[in-house]
């Protein structure tokens, strides 16, 4: 069954870059923040896409996936790597932040990522803490 409708976020330092595979040239931009995803989860009500796809970027894209996850819109983070080989074979040799996010919608509509249950606030926040409690464990080991 194909994507009928797919979207690209691309994660840029200080904004969100947004492409719709049903419209190549629908593409725009938006800040970086809660107020921001409001504004995604705002446009993505219709048409309700299949997938959204972010790719992998250290943790940054948490914070959107999750609240996309919140909003019970389908999200995968798929691997940096596998998007831009998809890119080169498909003929993307140029790169910024709003072509990445066509590239990216483009790829959830041809190779269908499975959509992945996202963490939820709670998790986020416990993983935020055993994180902060590994890095003083490791303090303490090297001060010794």
């Amino acid at each position: 069954m194909p994507v009928s409708c797919g979207v690209g976020i691309d994660v840029a330092k200080e904004a969100l870059d947004v492409a719709w595979s049903t419209d190549p040239d629908a593409r725009w931009r938006t800040t970086k923040d809660e107020r921001g995803w409001a504004a995604i989860i705002a446009r993505l009500q219709t048409p309700r896409p299949d997938v959204v796809v972010l790719e992998a970027t250290g943790g940054y894209e948490m914070p959107i996936a999750a609240a996309l996850a919140a909003d019970k819109v389908p999200v995968a983070v798929v691997n940096p790597r596998q998007v831009r080989d998809f890119a080169k074979g498909v003929g993307k040799l140029a790169k910024n932040d709003q072509i990445d996010a066509g590239v990216l919608a483009h790829f959830a509509e041809v190779v269908r990522p499975a959509a992945q249950p996202m963490p939820d606030e709670q998790q986020l926040e416990l993983a935020a803490l055993v994180t902060r409690r590994r890095q003083f464990v490791d303090m303490r080991w090297i001060g010794k």
